[in-house]
C-alpha cells in the first residue's frame, strides 16, 4: 500500500524515486510519451493555423467541404470512450475485474465507430476526388487527422492488451494514453472542423 491507500504492484517500486512525478497514475515514461504527443499535435496545430492566416478564404472554402456532424459525433464517441476507460480504472480499483473487462471492451468498440466514421469522411473525401496534394488546408487534414487515428488504433490494441495483462498499473497506465487521445481529437475538432 502506498501513502494514498492504493494497493501498489510490485512493478510500481522506486515511484518515490521521482518525488511528486512518481504520484501520477500509471507508468511516469507513459506520461513523457503523452507529453511529447501533445507537443507534436502542438506543433502541427500551430503550423496549420500559421499557414491558414497566409491563406484563409481557401481554408474557410475547403473547411466548409468536411462533415461537421460527423467530426461532432466523433467527439462525442471519443469522450464516451474515455469515460469507459475511466470506467474501467475505478471497476479495477474496487476489484471487479470482469466488469473493468466490459468497460475496456466497450472503450475498444467506440474506437472502432470513430474510426469508422473517419474512414467514412476519407472515403467521401476520396469520392469527390480531394486527396492529401489537393490544397494546403487537406494536406494538414490527412496529416492531422490520420495520425491521430493511428493513436487511436494504437490505443485500441493497449485497450486489448490491458485486458489480458489487467494490473491497476497497466489500466492506469493505458487509461492515461486513451485520454490523451481523446483529449487531443477534442482540440483537433474544433480547429479544424470549427474555425472560421
Amino acid at each position: 500500500m502506498d501513502g494514498g491507500g492504493k494497493d501498489r504492484d510490485a512493478d510500481d517500486l522506486g515511484d518515490e524515486d521521482w518525488g511528486v512525478l512518481g504520484e501520477l497514475p500509471g507508468d511516469l515514461m507513459m506520461w513523457v510519451l503523452i507529453v511529447s504527443e501533445f507537443l507534436v499535435f502542438g506543433a502541427a496545430l500551430i503550423a496549420f493555423l500559421g499557414v491558414r492566416v497566409t491563406d484563409p478564404a481557401g481554408f474557410a472554402a475547403d473547411q466548409a467541404l468536411l462533415d461537421r456532424t460527423a467530426g461532432a459525433a466523433n467527439t462525442i464517441v471519443l469522450v464516451t470512450s474515455g469515460l469507459c476507460a475511466a470506467l474501467a480504472v475505478r471497476a479495477r480499483d474496487n476489484e471487479a475485474r470482469r466488469e473493468a473487462h466490459s468497460w475496456l471492451y466497450a472503450a475498444c468498440l467506440l474506437g472502432l465507430v470513430f474510426l469508422t466514421v473517419k474512414g467514412f469522411e476519407y472515403w467521401s473525401k476520396a469520392s469527390l476526388g480531394i486527396g492529401i496534394d489537393t490544397s494546403p488546408f487537406f494536406t494538414f487534414y490527412y496529416l492531422i487527422t490520420g495520425f491521430h487515428a493511428a493513436h487511436v488504433i494504437a490505443g485500441i490494441v493497449l485497450l486489448t492488451l490491458v485486458s489480458f495483462q489487467d494490473s491497476r498499473r497497466n489500466m492506469e497506465t493505458v487509461a492515461a494514453f486513451w485520454h490523451m487521445v481523446d483529449l487531443v481529437w477534442v482540440l483537433l475538432f474544433p480547429i479544424i472542423y470549427v474555425l472560421g
